[in-house]
């Protein structure tokens, strides 16, 4: 009895390692709040590969990119989004793109996400911890909002062109951006949001 307790305990330390290992070559930044009326909760952030994706909790707000994930030109960048369980309350999760110096003090990137009160949002951050609104939270019907299980499913999307930006959820274009004005090379990656879980698929680039 004791051997196959210990065996069991030993496959299930196993099965953990295999489907929560941390994706080869990817960093992370945390993003903390500074709002006491919105705090980070306790905990530490899990980012770890689950099936053909990834699998993100956050306490705390971060970004996540590989430096190998580098789009430039005509592109476009997509992945869906499954939001496990509702947050407290809403909190953005989405694409980033255009990125450079992601652990310096010049980080800059664009950001497109969603929230679960069925919102969009386009975000500019420029230096450490600034932020712009491209386009204030706005809401569309092509954002799904949880379910009866308290979960949703989007598919984001960023379609860079010759002059111009497309952003889809679910394969609706909610804006459309002048591309002039915009820094669209560079480092493409995730943005999740603090007090969040969610589920990661089909992250890819196409040209």
């Amino acid at each position: 009895m004791k051997r196959y307790i210990l065996l069991v305990v030993l496959g299930s330390i196993a099965a953990a390692q295999l489907f929560a290992e941390a994706p080869k070559g990817w960093k992370m930044r945390v993003d903390r709040s500074t709002s006491a009326a919105d705090p980070d909760t306790v905990g530490a952030i899990r980012f770890d590969t689950s099936g053909a994706g990834f699998h993100a909790v956050n306490p705390q707000a971060a970004v996540y990119w590989n430096p190998a994930n580098v789009a430039g030109g005509a592109y476009t960048i997509k992945a869906a989004f499954t939001l496990l369980k509702p947050s407290s309350h809403p909190n953005y999760y989405g694409l980033i793109f255009g990125g450079s110096d992601l652990e310096g003090a010049q980080q800059t990137y664009l950001y497109f996400v969603i929230a679960q009160d069925g919102t969009w949002l386009l975000k500019h951050r420029t230096g450490d911890g600034k932020t712009e609104n491209l386009s204030p939270d706005t809401p569309n019907d092509a954002v799904k909002k949880p379910d009866s299980n308290g979960k949703s499913t989007n598919l984001l999307e960023v379609r860079v062109g010759a002059d111009k930006v497309d952003y889809l959820v679910n394969g609706t274009m909610v804006h459309t951006t002048p591309k002039a004005g915009l820094k669209t090379d560079g480092i493409y990656g995730i943005r999740i949001n603090h007090v969040l879980d969610v589920q990661i698929d089909g992250f890819a680039m196409s040209k």
